[in-house]
């Protein structure tokens, strides 16, 4: 009995060994929770030589705003993979740790509270959204954990004086009056209907776009806002009409934008339907259809197939992933290649060795005149660019055109 007994135990032994070497180190995961750390990891970056470094990308990567989430994951992996020969050379590993935050402030809460228990995340890139990136911040301050988004525009986002936000792409207050300078200047639009999502970036958005027309004396016809994921408009889109707007301005994202458009137009709306990085998305073409031609919008993003290296990024990326370029590729592998030059900034200041948290932080924050793919780079004090523009697109024939910067 004894010698069975023994025997029993020790296959036990033998498979609870062999079940915990499957499960050891962290991996990348493009939806579940965040892995648990490496077991030379525990320092947070302390200071010990090589071992593992791990940056999160966060973002929407289901759900409505699914297309934000997905364009910029895709594209800071690509930079992540481009420079992990790199981190090699200097002993460390480098990963990608991916999680879906699904554009809910809520749920960007659970996923920081996940990602800050894993010591070998160094830094974030993301969230997208700006409501996502306002709660999840709280966690990452706790932690000295630098976030550096590649979109999230919200003004008031690096307003409350958190060290750990970083911004690459422009903010609302200057996305905002840009577009409306443009309305009145270049459109010739001299009143305006402005409906929101009562969402932290798109009534952010229209509230701008309201101030900047009250100042250039643009008459505002409504300011209304209308529940995100609803699937009929028809009442806010009967008022609008009724008051004959020479523009619709919707402070939002393109599902919400799609149907407001489409029942406008066929409730016989003629003037301009124009909004802000939101409604940047193919997704807008399907469910507006026809409605979309004309359709202008903001965008944080220049167009980077207009030059000779931007077609040549284009084709190698695609070429690379399989992937076609979306609306958050590029800022999201430039938004990389800032946080992965500040984590080697880091290291260069702690002796080769792996940083802190801290470190990598202070780093992030100092950069200065960082040269990426498609954005110049300086932080402020508040963590927005110093370089960040807008740009102005619209909806052609099924097409996205590019009409220039806004100024």
């Amino acid at each position: 009995m004894n010698k069975r007994k023994i025997a029993f135990l020790s296959t036990v032994l033998a498979v609870g060994t062999a079940l915990a070497g499957c499960g050891g180190g962290a991996t990348t995961n493009s939806s579940g929770p965040a892995q648990q750390p490496s077991s030379d990891a525990g320092q947070a970056g302390g200071a010990q030589s090589g071992g593992k470094i791990i940056i999160a990308s966060v973002g929407p990567l289901s759900g409505s705003a699914s297309d934000y989430g997905e364009t910029a994951k895709s594209g800071a992996e690509y930079a992540l993979n481009q420079k992990k020969e790199e981190f090699k050379k200097l002993g460390f590993d480098l990963e990608l740790l991916a999680q879906d935050d699904q554009a809910d402030p809520k749920q960007a809460v659970a996923v920081a509270e996940m990602v800050i228990t894993n010591p070998d995340v160094l830094a974030v890139v993301g969230h997208p959204t700006t409501g996502a990136s306002t709660t999840a911040s709280v966690k990452y301050e706790q932690e000295k954990l630098a976030m550096v988004s590649p979109s999230a525009t919200g003004s008031k986002l690096t307003e409350e004086g958190k060290k750990v936000v970083h911004r690459i792409c422009a903010r609302d207050d200057q996305q905002g009056s840009k577009a409306a300078i443009y309305a009145k200047n270049q459109l010739g639009v001299k009143n305006a209907f402005i409906v929101h999502d009562k969402q932290a970036y798109g009534q952010g958005l229209a509230e701008e776009v309201k101030k900047q027309f009250e100042a250039d004396g643009v008459k505002i016809l409504g300011f209304e806002g209308v529940t995100a994921g609803e699937k009929d408009y028809s009442a806010i889109v009967n008022q609008i009409v009724a008051t004959n707007p020479d523009l619709i301005y919707f402070g939002g994202y393109y599902a919400e934008a799609g149907i407001i458009v489409k029942q406008a137009r066929e409730k016989g709306f003629k003037g301009i339907f124009m909004g802000g990085d939101g409604l940047d998305s193919a997704d807008l073409l399907k469910i507006a259809g026809d409605a979309a031609n004309n359709v202008v919008f903001t965008s944080t993003v220049g167009d980077i197939s207009a030059t000779e290296e931007g077609k040549k990024w284009i084709e190698e990326y695609e070429k690379a992933t399989g992937k076609k370029v979306g609306i958050f590729t590029s800022f999201g592998y430039d938004a990389m290649n800032v946080t992965l030059n500040g984590v080697l900034e880091a290291i260069k200041a702690n002796g080769g060795k792996k940083p802190t948290r801290e470190q990598v932080l202070d780093a992030i924050h100092k950069t200065t005149d960082f040269q990426g793919q498609f954005v110049k780079v300086s932080f402020d004090d508040k963590g927005d660019n110093k370089y960040a523009q807008v740009f102005v697109y619209k909806y052609e024939n099924g097409q996205k055109v590019y009409l220039g910067e806004a100024k």
